[in-house]
């Protein structure tokens, strides 16, 4: 597990490993999906596909 902390300014760094692993760069936009008591990170390049954002396709996603 990788873990970082919230400043006083309720930020928070994404960590080199993490934005390795999910290819992220310099103005990539993430999507915060909040379950249960969890926020998970993703790219968000494919939200714009609306008939990919049923909770059956996030679940069927999830682990990608």
């Amino acid at each position: 597990m990788i873990t970082s902390r919230l400043t006083s300014k309720a930020q928070t760094t994404i960590l080199q490993p993490v934005r390795v692993a999910l290819h992220l760069h310099e103005g990539d936009e993430i999507a915060n999906v909040i379950e249960a008591r969890r926020v998970v990170l993703t790219d968000d390049s494919l939200s714009t596909f609306l008939e990919w954002d049923s909770s059956a396709d996030v679940e069927a996603y999830a682990a990608l």
